[in-house]
């Protein structure tokens, strides 16, 4: 398994599918790397040798922010929403959907499990849940 920027990138798969596992690139931007580093994008990358390896390397720190430093910056944006009230800090803080999806029905990946709210209306079971 090649390791690339601390990932390891399945042998089985096909190059450009492999540089995907990698945080920060999508198929475009792999077969952008394959290109760049004239390697075929079919060829399996159990087959990637150390110079071709060292050149997608090359290329990824020169071109793009990838993996940690993405990561980081993601978390910072969110940090600086969050810091200054905007709208979308204040959706980021109580953990719910930030770009206007409804939150009536269908939030359940955002916001968890449901909590039921209300009045209970069995008196044992009142009795209980006051316990």
């Amino acid at each position: 398994m090649p390791r690339i920027l601390g990932v390891d990138i399945p042998n089985n798969k096909h190059v450009n599918v492999s540089l995907t596992y990698i945080y920060g690139i999508g198929p475009s931007v792999a077969n952008e790397i394959c290109r760049r580093a004239q390697i075929d994008p079919m060829m399996k990358a159990s087959e990637l040798s150390e110079a071709n390896i060292t050149a997608i390397l090359q290329i990824l720190h020169d071109s793009f922010v990838v993996e940690g430093d993405l990561r980081r910056q993601v978390a910072q944006n969110i940090r600086r929403l969050i810091a200054i009230g905007s709208y979308r800090g204040l959706r980021h803080r109580r953990s719910l959907p930030v770009r206007g999806q409804r939150t009536r029905t269908n939030a359940r990946t955002r916001k968890g499990d449901k909590k039921t709210v209300g009045a209970i209306r069995d008196r044992s079971e009142r009795k209980a849940a006051n316990k």
